[in-house]
């Protein structure tokens, strides 16, 4: 375990105490509601978690058939501030069409499944966004032998996208240009990678960071492809939660936070999510080292980033 982690874990056991202590002093009309959530997933043994389950870098699992990646870690944290095992948690895997009523429905506890944090979600669909765990933006990915350089070249493209919000995207991308394009749009990740490798498409559209992945998954065929500069869109991925439960809600943001107490949960919850998965540093290196992308606003906001947790207190 590297010394930042250990030396966060010391941290989160001291600040933890202290806050069980103020927790006990509180009045009563301060005490938490119970979470049926909670009670469900105690009862039951286990947390399930959506995923996407394709997606490298956020949900794939690797050759034992072990879940990896940050949104795989996400519903660890959450499993090892529960029951302090972060191997108590079950992975569901949904495609993007099956994500949101997967967790209405009750068939998953929370998502983590490459999920931007929109407006129309929170207010039209009973969800709520815990927090923002992965700052993204839509890109490109082209093979060189095209010789295009900027998505701006890509005009009368077929472009191989994700049915749903990637098709709104796209389609607000080529509008501003004036130009046409061709949609090849597919329902799993899986089938459009292997679509793109055989050429049923000029160019690939997802999150850059699922785009980054793939390119450096591909080896040494990796460098016959470009990702493209161009950023089209603001994608915050975050955690999903059914509305109504407010203290699931808490929980499951502040597992991400790894702060807080007075929950339901043992005290040393925090200490317990950061031992399991390490700091979000950690995780974010897990996941995306080997992708060539920069860290940039993933960073923390003490080195130009945006990831914060909220002030401890």
């Amino acid at each position: 375990m590297k010394t930042t982690t250990k030396a966060l874990i010391v941290w989160a056991a001291a600040a933890l105490a202290a806050s069980s202590a103020l927790a006990q002093n509180a009045p009563a009309g301060g005490a938490a509601a119970a979470s049926p959530t909670l009670a469900a997933v105690k009862a039951r043994g286990n947390l399930i978690c959506g995923v996407i389950g394709s997606s490298a870098g956020f949900s794939l699992p690797d050759s034992q058939g072990v879940m990896r990646g940050i949104d795989a870690d996400s519903c660890r944290a959450i499993a090892a501030a529960i029951f302090g095992d972060a191997n108590k948690v079950k992975f569901v895997s949904l495609t993007a069409q099956q994500r949101l009523t997967a967790l209405q429905s009750g068939e998953v506890d929370v998502l983590y499944a490459n999920l931007t944090w929109t407006m129309s979600r929170e207010t039209r669909s009973g969800v709520q966004f815990a927090s923002i765990h992965y700052y993204d933006g839509a890109g490109f990915l082209v093979p060189k032998q095209l010789k295009i350089t900027s998505a701006t070249k890509l005009r009368g493209a077929s472009v191989c996208l994700l049915a749903g919000p990637a098709e709104t995207v796209t389609h607000e991308f080529f509008a501003k240009l004036k130009a046409n394009y061709k949609p090849v749009t597919f329902t799993d990740g899986e089938e459009m990678r292997k679509a793109f490798l055989a050429k049923r498409c000029d160019a690939y559209l997802s999150d850059q960071s699922s785009v980054a992945t793939f390119r450096a998954s591909l080896g040494t065929n990796a460098e016959n492809y470009l990702l493209l500069p161009e950023v089209i869109s603001k994608e915050p991925l975050g955690g999903a939660v059914r509305k109504g439960d407010d203290r699931w809600f808490d929980i499951v943001r502040y597992a991400q936070y790894a702060l807080g107490s007075s929950m339901g949960l043992d005290n040393r919850w925090a200490v317990n999510a950061i031992a399991a998965v390490g700091n979000y540093g950690e995780v974010w290196t897990r996941s995306f080292a080997n992708s060539g992308l920069p860290r940039g606003l993933n960073r923390l906001w003490s080195d130009g980033g945006l990831q914060y947790a909220p002030p401890f207190r």
